[in-house]
Parts: structure tokens; C-alpha cells; sequence
């Protein structure tokens, strides 16, 4: 296992790390198994594990809480903080209030007296970007988190809080954790040049994108909408949808390309985003033993110049060809208030 420094933290961390989002109700609804799955990374030289609050509705916290009762001074941990948990208000955003409640729910989850890297998984535009720095930065100052970082933030709301958090003498962002895969390139136009600007480590989620590039989906072959992760997010699965077909064809092209290089679809997705210099360690997220096992064969694969130029032939870099992030939009393209005058406006001229 290849080992790299996340951002200027200073912290080692493994080329890969568990992502454990489909462990609990979600996906694997076995604790016992999770947990072996967990200890068999580890034993494999993984020493980065990141989860969230809101997997399962805090079960993966749980469960990985378990698994590193007797490891966790081996481990850099990182979990995250903003979706909604539970009814009512303030159960959920970036606000001091929700931040400095819920990092404690974590740390009961996770059975731990620090989290090493703690996230802010998406933005939130109802909160001040100083109110939430300023509360992680009173987090580390306890001790409670080491560092603290952001997930899916576009390029400009990370430059923002880099700005805020010098003017007003807080800590910064030291991480950011983006999607990024052979199918969902965006993030290399701004995000990721940005990352490197400002010396941020780097762990990218979904290189299997939402497991389109698992093996399991391919062209001609029927797709059951009512399982896994298609019954997740259909959409992004119908056959009928033409974004999926362009997908599938796009997969056929890059199953062609892993054949020619003796390696596997999903062993050239998890390799792929390690090749980019922004890129600290890419989140792999098995369901199972046999999926971790087949996602690690992956682990000493790397790229070379031939290769990178052949798919940048078949997905243009910087290009998306699905929207990656089905759990939040930008408020100014979802309220038509914020990308249209008012009428009386327009008519006016």
C-alpha cells in the first residue's frame, strides 16, 4: 500500500481509503461482517477510514466505532457533518449549533475521544461560511477534531472560506472530498486546480460512479432498477434514459481498454483519479469482502501515459458525463428567483 501526507496536515494516509457508506441499512445490514470487512483493509496496509453521520442515520458510525475498539490509535478517521438527522429544526446544515452538537453524537458513535479529520459535507448558503469555521476551529482548539476539511464544495465557496478563514484568523479547510471518476470529470476544470493551490489534501469519492464502472452494467445486458444501487437513484440506471445509454457506450469503451491492459473495469476506475497530482487517496466503498478484495487488486496498478491519453480520447478531461452529486444542486440553479429577473424587470428592459 502506498502511503501519502493529506494536504499540509502533516497526517500519512493510505493512496486508499474505506469509505463505509454501504455499511448498515443501506447496504450491508451485517455487523459482524462490516466489522471483518474493516479489519481485512486494515490488515492490507488501509490505515484511512471515512464515514458520516448520516449513513444509515449514524449505524455506519456505529459500526465502524465497533470495529476500531482495539485499532484506533492506528487509523486516521474521518467523518462528516451537515445532512439531516432526525425531525424538526436545526437537525441539520453547518450552523455552530448543529456543528458542536453533532460532533459529539459522532464521537459517542464512533467510540472515540477525537476524529481526525472532520468534514462539512456540503455547503450551506442559510449560514454564514465564518460561523462554521469559526466553530471548527474552537473543535480543533478543544481537541475534539485534528483538522477539518469540506466535501463537494465548488471551486468558488472553497476559495471563499480560504479568504474568510485569513481575514478573520481562523483555521482553514485542509481537505476536500470530491466525486471523481472515469465517467465524472468535472472537478479537474476548477476544484481540483484550486486544491492543489492551496495545498488541501484530496480524497475523492464514487471512482466506481454510483457503480456504473462495477462491471455489472453494461450494454445489452437487462438492469434490475429494484436492487442495489440502482434502486438507489434509478435514474441514473434506466436504460431508457439517453444520458445512460451515451454511459453505457462510454463503458464499453473503457471495458475495451482495461482488457487491453490486463486489468479488470473496476482496477482501472479506482486507479484512475490516484493519477492526477491533486489526489491525496480515493475512497473505495465495498458492500462486501469480495468487492474490497477486487477493488485492492487495483492497489498497484498504475497508469501510464499511453493509457491516460486513451481515455482522455474517450471522456474529454473536465468533462461530466452524468451530474455526480444526486444529494445536493447549487440554490442559485434550483430557485428560478436567483437566475431570473423579475418580470416586471425584463419588460421594463
Amino acid at each position: 500500500m502506498r502511503y501519502r501526507v493529506l494536504g499540509g496536515t502533516g497526517i500519512e494516509v493510505s493512496a486508499y481509503c474505506l469509505g463505509t457508506m454501504m455499511f448498515g441499512a443501506v447496504g450491508n445490514p451485517d455487523h459482524d461482517d462490516c466489522v471483518r470487512i474493516i479489519h481485512a483493509a486494515l490488515d492490507r496496509g488501509i490505515n484511512f477510514v471515512d464515514t458520516a453521520d448520516m449513513y444509515s442515520a449514524g449505524e455506519s458510525e456505529e459500526i465502524v466505532g465497533k470495529a476500531l475498539q482495539d485499532r484506533r490509535d492506528g487509523v486516521v478517521l474521518a467523518t462528516k457533518v451537515h445532512f439531516r438527522m432526525g425531525e424538526g429544526p436545526n437537525r441539520s446544515g453547518n450552523s455552530r449549533r448543529w456543528i458542536i452538537k453533532e460532533v459529539e453524537e459522532s464521537l459517542r458513535r464512533l467510540r472515540t475521544d477525537w476524529i481526525d479529520i472532520y468534514q462539512v459535507h456540503r455547503p450551506d448558503h442559510t449560514t454564514d461560511i465564518e460561523e462554521t469555521l469559526s466553530a471548527l476551529s474552537d473543535l480543533v482548539h478543544q481537541g475534539k477534531i485534528r483538522a477539518f476539511g469540506c466535501s463537494t464544495f465548488p471551486a468558488e465557496e472553497i476559495v471563499e472560506a480560504h479568504h474568510v478563514s485569513e481575514r478573520r484568523a481562523l483555521l482553514r479547510f485542509r481537505t476536500e472530498q470530491p466525486p471523481y471518476s472515469l465517467l465524472a470529470r468535472g472537478v479537474e476544470t476548477s476544484v481540483l486546480p484550486v486544491c492543489r493551490r492551496y495545498g488541501m489534501g484530496v480524497l475523492t469519492w464514487s471512482p466506481l460512479a454510483s457503480g456504473f464502472l462495477s462491471g455489472a452494467y453494461r450494454k445489452g445486458r437487462r438492469i434490475d432498477l429494484s436492487t442495489g444501487r440502482a434502486a438507489l437513484t434509478p435514474a441514473r440506471f434506466d436504460p431508457s434514459i439517453p444520458e445512460n445509454v451515451a454511459k453505457l457506450k462510454t463503458v464499453e469503451k473503457l471495458a475495451l481498454l482495461a482488457d487491453s491492459i490486463g486489468c479488470s473495469l473496476p482496477q482501472l476506475a479506482v486507479a484512475f483519479p490516484l493519477a492526477h497530482p491533486a489526489v491525496t487517496s480515493v475512497i473505495i466503498g465495498p458492500r462486501t469482502m469480495d468487492q474490497l478484495e477486487g477493488l485492492l487488486k487495483g492497489g498497484a496498478l498504475t497508469l501510464d501515459d499511453d493509457t491516460l491519453d486513451e481515455i482522455d480520447d474517450i471522456v474529454p478531461p473536465g468533462s461530466n458525463q452524468y451530474h455526480p452529486d444526486g444529494a445536493w444542486r447549487a440554490p442559485a440553479l434550483v430557485d428560478v428567483a436567483q437566475r431570473r429577473r423579475p418580470l416586471a424587470e425584463r419588460a421594463a428592459g
